[in-house]
């Protein structure tokens, strides 16, 4: 059970941002938005969607992908970074699952781990945005500003998993990763955070150090 400091966050959080889910990602079926999601790793959303307009034409399905070339498919998603590991997973991910899943992606958390280059983020953003499973995406805005609003102590992006889980109610895991995202693009930085914009700042535990230490400072 959440509480009332998380829920607090959380009501915060729904004022600002409402409860809309959104996926900064364009896709058009469940497999559009698992290559989107492999290629989005070190790379902004924006410059994601720009590569996958084309890249989405050239390459309709999984089949698609699976009988792609792997240098063409490297100067496709070039602008994207790491396109050299990119694309091998991506083939590999398509040929996969036109063996064993249909060409469709499937849903369980077990079979989607299961397919080259799909860890548990990009796995849980399939779940969310396509099954609509409760779950935690751990990126790297979630694992740094829940951090900072004291919902984990952990770094290890399985283990915040875990722990937002057990704080967070279950109908706000997907939310929260929505609305986590956009505050982290907008507000907390991961350098010089906008402190003085934040409708957050009394939870946030890194602020209070640190207005501890300068007050500290003071004082000596």
């Amino acid at each position: 059970m959440a509480s009332k400091r998380t829920k607090e966050i959380l009501e915060k959080l729904d004022q600002v941002y409402t409860r809309e889910y959104k996926c900064y990602l364009n896709y058009e079926t469940p497999e559009q938005l698992l290559v989107a999601t492999m290629l989005s790793a070190q790379c902004t959303d924006a410059r994601v969607n720009v590569v996958t307009k084309d890249l989405f034409k050239k390459y309709p399905d999984m089949e698609a992908f699976a009988k792609a070339d792997l240098e063409e498919l490297e100067q496709d998603i070039k602008p994207t970074g790491f396109y050299h590991n990119k694309a091998k997973n991506i083939i590999g991910c398509a040929r996969k699952i036109c063996l064993e899943f249909g060409g469709k992606v499937p849903k369980s958390l077990e079979d989607l781990v299961s397919l080259p280059g799909v860890g548990r983020k990009t796995a849980n953003v399939i779940r969310g945005n396509i099954f609509h499973e409760p779950s935690v995406v751990v990126d790297t805005h979630v694992k740094r500003i829940s951090r900072r609003l004291g919902l984990t102590k952990e770094t290890d992006p399985e283990k915040i998993e875990q722990d937002l889980m057990k704080v967070l109610p279950k109908d706000h895991w997907i939310l929260y990763n929505i609305q986590i995202i956009t505050f982290g693009r907008q507000i907390c930085f991961a350098r010089s955070p906008k402190c003085e914009e934040c409708f957050l700042i009394n939870y946030c535990t890194e602020y209070k150090a640190l207005h501890q230490r300068k007050k500290s400072g003071k004082q000596l």
